[in-house]
C-alpha cells in the first residue's frame, strides 16, 4: 500500500482559511453543553460574593428567581443546586426535610422559569456539623473523633430520604456525590417506590480525593471539622479503580456518569468514555481548576478566554458530552461560545 507523504501532502493546506478551520474542527463547545453551579443560602440580604471564585456569589432565596430568570435569558439550559443551610446537625437533616433550602430553591427556579434543567446535588457535606459526606460512627476499637467515619449503609438510607425529597420538590435530575458503595442502587430503588421512577440519576461515578475542591467548599460551607475523606473518595493515582467503580454504577442503573475533576483527570475521562461510549458522560471542572486559571488571568499571564476555551475543548476533546463549569455564565455573558 503506497502512502502519500510530503511534498505531495501537505496537512497545512487545511489550516491556511479561517473558515474551512471551523469547517473541520473536530470539537465544538457550546453553551448547551455546559451547566452552571450555584450556591443558595438564606432568604435575606443580597448576594455574597466568593472571595476565590470570582463572579459566583452565595445567593439568597429571594433573588433566586431573577437569577434563574437572567441565566435562562443567556442561553444556558441547565444548572446544579448546593444548599447552604441555616441550620447543620450530625445527619444533615436540612437535606431531606420538605421545606430546607434546596427545596425551596428547586421550587423557587420552576416557579420562575421552565427553561432551566435542575440538577440537585445529594450528599451530606454542606448540611453536616461535622462537614462528613454522611452518618460518622467510630471505627471497630476507637473513640476518639479522628478515628471516625462515615458509616456507608447507614447513610444510603439519608441518601434515599433526600433524593426523593428533591424529587418531590421538581428537581429534574438526581446527582449523587458522596462516593457511598451502592448509593445509585438504593437511590434508583427509593425513587422508584415514590413514584419516580422518570428521574434520572447522574451519578459522580469518579470522584477522586482531590486538593482541588478548596475553593467549592469554602463556597458551600462543606469543609470537614476533622479527618479528610480518603475513605471513599477515589485515590488520584487511581485509574483502574475508577473505571471499577463505573461499573459498579452502570450495573445499578445509573443514566449517567462523571468524572471530577476534570482538567487534571482527562486521561480517565477517556478511558471511562471509551469503555461506556454509549452512557452520558459529564466531567466537573472543579472550583480549583476555575481559580488557578483566574489567578493568572488576572496576573496576565493567560488570555482567559482562548484558555477557557481550549480546556473546555480538551475536556469534551477527552470524551465528556457535557461539562459543569464555573465558566458557563461568563461564557454566555461573554459571548464566547455559540448558543
Amino acid at each position: 500500500m503506497t502512502t502519500t507523504a510530503y511534498p505531495a501532502l501537505r496537512l497545512r493546506r487545511l489550516r491556511q482559511h479561517p473558515v474551512l478551520r471551523d469547517l473541520i474542527r473536530e470539537t465544538e463547545v457550546n453553551l448547551k453543553d455546559l451547566i452552571l453551579p450555584l450556591f443558595i443560602k438564606g432568604n435575606q440580604g443580597q448576594k455574597q460574593p466568593i472571595a476565590s471564585m470570582p463572579g459566583h456569589f452565595q445567593i439568597p432565596l429571594h433573588l433566586l428567581p431573577a437569577e434563574a430568570e437572567e441565566i435562562a435569558s443567556l442561553g444556558l439550559s441547565s444548572v446544579i443546586l448546593f444548599g447552604i443551610p441555616a441550620h447543620k446537625d450530625h445527619l444533615g437533616s436540612d437535606s431531606y426535610s420538605d421545606t430546607g433550602i434546596i427545596q425551596q430553591a428547586i421550587r423557587s427556579i420552576r416557579a420562575a422559569t421552565s427553561n432551566l434543567l435542575i440538577i440537585s446535588d445529594v450528599c451530606f457535606c454542606e448540611y453536616t456539623d461535622h462537614g462528613h459526606c454522611g452518618v460518622m460512627s467510630s471505627r471497630p476499637g476507637h473513640r476518639d473523633a479522628s478515628q471516625m467515619d462515615v458509616d456507608n449503609d447507614k447513610t444510603l438510607d439519608l441518601l434515599v430520604k433526600q433524593a426523593v425529597s428533591h424529587a418531590r420538590a421538581g428537581s429534574d435530575v438526581i446527582a449523587p456525590s458522596g462516593m457511598m458503595d451502592g448509593m445509585v442502587q438504593a437511590i434508583r430503588k427509593g425513587l422508584d417506590a415514590a413514584g419516580f421512577n422518570h428521574i434520572p440519576i447522574l451519578s459522580y461515578a469518579v470522584k477522586y480525593n482531590s486538593s482541588l475542591y478548596g475553593p467549592f467548599r469554602a463556597a458551600a460551607e462543606g469543609s470537614p471539622c476533622f479527618g479528610d475523606r480518603s475513605t471513599h473518595q477515589l485515590d488520584c493515582a487511581n485509574a483502574q479503580e475508577a473505571l471499577r467503580e463505573v461499573h459498579l454504577d452502570v450495573e445499578e442503573g445509573a443514566d449517567m456518569l462523571m468524572v471530577k475533576p476534570a482538567h487534571a483527570y482527562l486521561d480517565v475521562i477517556y478511558r471511562v468514555k471509551q469503555a461506556y461510549p454509549h452512557i452520558p458522560l459529564g466531567a466537573y471542572h472543579t472550583s480549583g481548576e476555575f481559580c488557578m486559571l483566574k489567578a493568572a488571568a488576572e496576573k496576565g499571564w493567560v488570555d482567559e478566554k482562548k484558555a477557557a476555551i481550549e480546556i473546555l475543548r480538551g475536556i469534551r476533546r477527552a470524551g465528556a458530552d457535557f461539562i459543569i463549569s464555573y465558566y458557563a455564565k461568563e461564557a454566555a455573558q461573554n459571548h464566547w461560545l455559540p448558543a
